[in-house]
């Protein structure tokens, strides 16, 4: 299963997303080997992502990135408007020092460092105009009491509510083989539900969020996304109607290149990598996203300096690369 649906009740203003990702997941993971407080922690971003992703209303990307001082350093996940995603992890620690049991705030928040940053990425954004980001703390702050964020759920529900002012609920699971969630999103009274007065629309917001919170990891994990909305809906959807949308494919995609190799190496600089070249004899590098390595000879790094074309439109690559 990699499929997401999108759905919307008519008896409340609410708009629904059920993401199942089997084979994407696990090519993600067949690139890793990442302890399993790690992959848990990353599997959940992975579907937070693509929940996120389904309401992008431009071609572009949506970016999730987590730092902090702790023990994952930085965590990136990218999922398109088509749903074309990857997603990596840089620790800062020796895989074996994670304990299986670790918690998010132990891993993304020591010292309350943790940030997470999530970027909207349109494809046909002008060079100068900055993209838009909205940021916000792991931490959860009720008025003078700071408690820190424990799960990837809590995480984005605070973003929600404080970058896009949104009352949003998500529920998230994962394992070696498939993620899944489920993200409910409070519409305005207004639009397709001006029949509903205040009070009805606050009625239908609680009732949908009831009906959400009996949602399993179990069924998130092994039940295909329409099979979970007749489950979960059956009653709301007989007593006032509950309509989904044709469900929309996901997969894993690396954008990694060559030419996008080339263009690091002229941001490091010509002495840099003529550095790198008189130790090594030449300039390797693997993609952190999908593992694929890239390696320049004396001959590739001149090239990149001495013409703005990609070294690899205008001479084939030479062995290994």
């Amino acid at each position: 299963m990699n499929e997401l649906i999108v759905f919307m009740c008519d008896g409340a203003p609410v708009r629904g997303e059920i993401v199942s990702i089997g084979t994407a997941w696990q090519a993600i993971l067949e690139r890793r080997n990442d302890p399993p407080a790690v992959r848990k922690v990353l599997g959940d971003f992975v579907a937070a992502a693509t929940l996120l992703s389904a309401s992008l209303k431009f071609d572009g990307t949506l970016i999730i990135q987590a730092q902090s001082l702790g023990p994952i350093s930085l965590l990136v996940v990218e999922c398109k408007s088509d749903l074309s995603m990857r997603a990596t992890v840089k620790l800062s620690v020796d895989p074996t020092e994670i304990p299986t049991d670790a918690t998010l705030a132990q891993m993304l928040d020591a010292s309350n460092s943790g940030r997470l940053v999530i970027t909207l990425d349109p494809a046909d954004r002008q060079a100068g105009n900055p993209p838009y980001q909205g940021i916000v703390a792991l931490q959860d702050h009720q008025g003078a009491v700071i408690r820190p964020v424990e799960s990837v759920a809590q995480a984005i529900s605070l973003y929600m509510q404080n970058s896009e002012q949104l009352e949003t609920r998500i529920w998230l699971a994962s394992n070696e083989t498939q993620v899944g969630g489920l993200l409910l999103q409070r519409l305005p009274n207004s639009g397709g539900h001006t029949h509903l007065d205040p009070q009805s629309a606050g009625e239908g917001w609680t009732r949908i969020q009831t009906l959400g919170e009996t949602i399993t990891d179990e069924e998130l994990l092994t039940l295909p996304p329409q099979t979970i909305l007749r489950r979960l809906f059956l009653e709301e959807s007989s007593h006032y109607g509950v309509r989904s949308f044709p469900s929309r494919p996901i997969h894993f995609a690396c954008r990694c290149s060559r030419s996008k190799v080339a263009d690091i190496l002229r941001m490091l600089g010509e002495q840099e990598v003529e550095s790198i070249l008189s130790e090594r004899g030449k300039v390797e590098t693997a993609c952190d996203f999908c593992g694929k390595e890239y390696q320049f000879d004396p001959v590739d790094c001149r090239q990149v300096f001495s013409t703005d074309l990609l070294s690899d439109a205008t001479r084939p690559p030479s062995s290994g690369h």
